[in-house]
């Protein structure tokens, strides 16, 4: 929770937390929920192929309030803008939302999303009335054109999907978030709470992440600990960091003294 009126706006919606939390690879629905309560996020994604939308009681559906969670489907899986388009009109169809992550990923070894692709189906989703929330490559053109075109929030991959490697395209994501003009997520690749501070510290206005709480040995410490992380990073954010220099400079200065 962050304090005072800090919170971060999506399509005019307000959430209290700015850790966006994913549903796959957890060992069992009971560790998912709790690893979801633990981390205060508000903002809860299912992937679209892994549930079964008509049944309320599937394993995952079933242990996400509604009430209290905005549940997002994604689209992971998509392989084209046709599929994914068919995958977000099934999960309004079902009544679980018309707020989308869009993704779509045509190769498998490092699932980067398919830019082309990625742009056309938001296009047919904005029209069709989606908030539509595309994960997309840290690329500054491409996020401007979607903000440009209606996109809710861009999603920047800070490196390949479950990977760990944190963030390795910090000069693009540092573009997109001096560009912006809706919230930048950074998405993909954070798999320590370092990552996701460095991310906030950055200016990017909410992370997401699945695999590094999800196949941590406690998820539910390792959410918590994901959550803190948030904090420390939007904290120093609004604190104001200091600059890097090239040479140092004494912490107790010799000169300008009256003494």
């Amino acid at each position: 929770m962050v304090a005072g009126n800090d919170s971060l706006v999506i399509a005019g919606r307000k959430f209290d937390s700015r850790l966006l939390l994913g549903t796959g690879k957890f060992r069992s629905p009971d560790q998912m929920k709790q690893a979801v309560e633990a981390s205060g996020a508000q903002i809860v994604t299912v992937a679209l192929r892994r549930v079964d939308i008509s049944n309320p009681n599937d394993h995952i559906m079933a242990h996400i309030d509604p009430s209290r969670y905005l549940i997002l489907p994604n689209t992971s899986g998509a392989r084209t803008a046709e599929e994914a388009v068919k995958l977000a009109r099934l999960a309004r169809g079902a009544g679980i939302s018309d707020w989308v992550k869009l993704e779509v990923t045509p190769e498998p070894r490092y699932l980067l999303p398919d830019p082309v692709e990625t742009l056309k189906a938001a296009q047919i989703l904005i029209k069709e009335g989606f908030t539509v929330l595309p994960y997309i490559n840290a690329d500054p053109i491409l996020a401007k054109r979607l903000a440009d075109m209606g996109a809710a929030t861009v999603m920047p991959l800070g490196s390949p999907i479950g990977s760990n490697q944190g963030i390795r395209t910090k000069e693009s994501i540092a573009i997109i978030i001096e560009q912006a003009t809706v919230p930048v997520v950074v998405d993909a690749g954070l798999g320590a709470p370092s990552h996701a501070a460095e991310a906030l510290e950055m200016g990017a206005d909410a992370v997401l992440v699945n695999t590094a709480i999800a196949v941590a040995e406690n998820p539910e410490g390792m959410a918590i600990a994901f959550k803190k992380g948030v904090q420390a990073g939007r904290e120093a954010y609004l604190a104001g960091l200091g600059k890097p220099l090239a040479a140092a400079e004494a912490s107790s200065p010799v000169s300008g003294l009256p003494w």
